[in-house]
């Protein structure tokens, strides 16, 4: 099979997200310039730079998460564990801006400490950010934000030896359609110049 996007796949549903998957889900928690705190997840996330760190994530449309951010300049990347993926299923209902999804889904918050922005308090890692850039992406209401890594919090029990061990808290990752996979199993593959 073969097919252009502007003609179209013919298919029952779109292919395009299960053909790029897995994919890391940023769970974003924001707060509005009037105090109001959002959270909600983002499957099209990844991190894009190590020096200085910086993340990225796009929105489809002005969310509340982006209106936040444009208002405040800052936003945290909340990693999602398995044992939190109803949850997080939670956060990503349509709500008015004035609605606490912390408090809808029953999930306890913490204040970041380099921002001024709400954090999932047992999230394995949070990644607290400044905006760098905003960025309007082709086609219709699509955003990019970037935001450089301030603060890292990172839970206790998700360190061993020194490294931070995903198979402790087992990431949730986004695939196509309405699927979802856990990270379970990791090996290591070293470089030919190592």
């Amino acid at each position: 099979m073969f097919y252009t996007p502007e003609d179209g796949h013919g298919l029952p549903h779109n292919p395009f997200n299960a053909i790029v998957s897995p994919r890391p889900i940023g769970w974003i928690s924001s707060r509005g310039a009037e105090g109001h705190d959002n959270l909600a997840p983002y499957s099209f996330f990844n991190a894009i730079a190590y020096v200085p760190p910086q993340v990225m994530f796009c929105s489809t449309g002005t969310k509340d998460s982006l209106m936040n951010i444009r208002e405040t300049g800052v936003f945290c990347v909340n990693i999602v564990e398995a044992a939190a993926r109803d949850v997080m299923n939670a956060t990503s209902a349509a709500h008015l801006p004035t609605v606490d999804e912390f408090e809808k889904a029953g999930i306890e918050k913490a204040e970041c400490d380099t921002i001024v922005c709400p954090r999932v308090a047992h999230a394995p890692a949070n990644l607290e950010c400044r905006v760098v850039q905003l960025v309007q992406l082709k086609g219709k209401d699509n955003h990019m934000v970037i935001g450089e890594v301030t603060g890292v919090h990172i839970r206790d029990d998700c360190l061993k030896d020194g490294r931070f061990d995903v198979t402790t808290f087992q990431p949730l990752s986004r695939l196509g359609y309405r699927d979802y996979a856990v990270v379970e199993n990791v090996f290591e593959l070293s470089r030919p110049d190592d």
